[in-house]
């Protein structure tokens, strides 16, 4: 049989792969799970394409394939933060944490600006009730994103639950300037005072 021409191989990867991007905006996951097959075919060491079909995989609620393909896609692409952060939310999704919090940690030495591998790392550690070890990885998630809700509760959770409940209140009265119902939903969960209206 005859190979195609790398100029024509490079067409098909990259017509397929676009088909496939498409239907994945409009969520034909099947549909795109076979364009980037046949985009795969046209180069099949395309580190870009296994990834797609892992995220095609996982939004199909199949984690084990998704995360051989995510696998492969390491393997050809070490350096790619993104993947092992993915590769560490499906293993999250699998109860793996000590699994999970190797792949995020592998994203942060990829990306040190990941801030979701931390937020990643910190919600593994809380679920294998490691509260204390959850607190520097939360802090560098909202060093990253300040202006986002969710590391802030995790943080303020983990602090009144270590027992600094002064730190929890400090976090609910910064809350309540850009997020008021998060920091109002953290009050009432933990007993603390209520922020103050302006």
């Amino acid at each position: 049989m005859m190979r195609d021409p790398p100029a024509r191989s490079g067409l098909r990867r990259w017509f397929y792969f676009e088909l496939g991007k498409w239907c994945e905006g409009f969520r034909q996951h099947d549909a795109a799970l076979r364009y980037f097959g046949l985009a795969l075919q046209a180069a099949p060491d395309d580190a870009k394409i296994i990834a797609s079909i892992a995220f095609g995989l996982a939004g199909q609620k199949r984690p084990r394939e998704a995360l051989a393909q995510f696998d492969r896609a390491v393997a050809l692409k070490p350096g790619w933060a993104e993947v092992h952060f993915n590769r560490g939310f499906l293993l999250q999704e699998l109860n793996d944490h000590e699994a999970a919090m190797a792949a995020f940690d592998q994203a942060i030495a990829a990306n040190p600006k990941h801030d979701r591998a931390y937020y990643g790392k910190a919600l593994s550690l809380i679920s294998l009730s490691r509260k204390a070890e959850a607190v520097a990885p939360l802090e560098h998630n909202t060093k990253l994103q300040p202006m986002s809700p969710y590391g802030w509760y995790q943080l303020a959770r983990v602090q009144f639950d270590l027992g600094k409940a002064e730190r929890a209140q400090k976090i609910i009265d910064h809350l309540a300037r850009f997020e008021p119902k998060v920091a109002g939903q953290l009050a009432r969960e933990t007993g603390l005072r209520p922020p103050q209206r302006p």
